[in-house]
């Protein structure tokens, strides 16, 4: 019998890099993994690929995620895992050059979407589920012309934290994961073009202490073990996953 089988679990963005990559880990490890995004012929090719359950819904919209809810809970009634991975960069600008339509993009989907994906889901998990919440190294790193992606990473680590206590009686745990650069497609997202692209990935390299980028893989496999009956005794916690870069 696989680990996770008889188990239910959901994924927000993910059609690609870490999110993908979770889904698929767990539906090889038997569970029924509900895949989501806001691009459905995305979303719908990615879940047929590993055997997923497609269903889209933007994070960054409230009423997708009121709409998600009751799909899921029509179908499966309950929740044993629920990763939330959706989120974006944004664009990269000093704070005094900062534009409200990029802050509003970056906390719609990163903080504001993500707090209420949980905060919806919560009647829908079962006693003893794991939910998982993707950060980022850089909620405690302070680059310049990143403050806006940072501070939504730095308010989803409270919330994550203030939710591991709240949820902890009904022995549900909460934790965080928070990569440093990994080989995924979300500095594409940018508007880099290839040269930029190459010249970030080689100084991110040369600056990273083990000399290499991440794998979305490895952050599969560490949410699978953060939900696994091994890990009962972990909540409120960050893991960090970076080579050694906030060293």
């Amino acid at each position: 019998m696989k680990i996770f089988e008889n188990k239910v679990a959901l994924v927000t963005g993910a059609n690609s890099g870490i999110g993908y990559a979770a889904a698929g880990q767990l539906v090889s490890e038997g569970a029924t993994v509900i895949m989501t995004g806001r691009r459905a012929e995305a979303i719908r090719e990615a879940a047929q690929k590993i055997g997923g359950v497609a269903m889209v819904a933007d994070q960054a919209k409230l009423p997708d995620t009121d709409r998600l809810f009751e799909d899921v809970k029509s179908r499966y009634g309950q929740l044993d895992i629920l990763f939330v991975n959706a989120g974006i960069t944004g664009k990269q600008a000093f704070i005094e050059q900062a534009s409200e339509e990029n802050f509003d993009a970056v906390m719609n989907i990163n903080f504001k979407g993500a707090y209420f994906m949980l905060s919806r889901f919560i009647p829908l998990l079962a006693s003893g589920a794991s939910v998982v919440i993707l950060s980022s190294i850089a909620a405690s790193t302070h680059m310049a012309r990143s403050s806006v992606y940072q501070a939504s990473k730095a308010a989803l680590n409270s919330m994550a934290k203030t939710a591991a206590a709240e949820l902890a009686d009904r022995k549900i745990r909460v934790n965080l994961v928070s990569p440093g650069p990994h080989k995924t497609e979300v500095l594409k997202k940018t508007g880099l073009n290839e040269q930029e692209l190459y010249q970030i990935n080689q100084h991110l390299t040369s600056i990273i202490p083990l000399k290499q980028m991440g794998n979305p893989a490895d952050v599969a496999k560490l949410v699978s073990y953060l939900s696994r009956p091994e890990s009962a005794f972990i909540t409120g916690a960050e893991v960090i996953v970076d080579g050694g870069m906030t060293l």
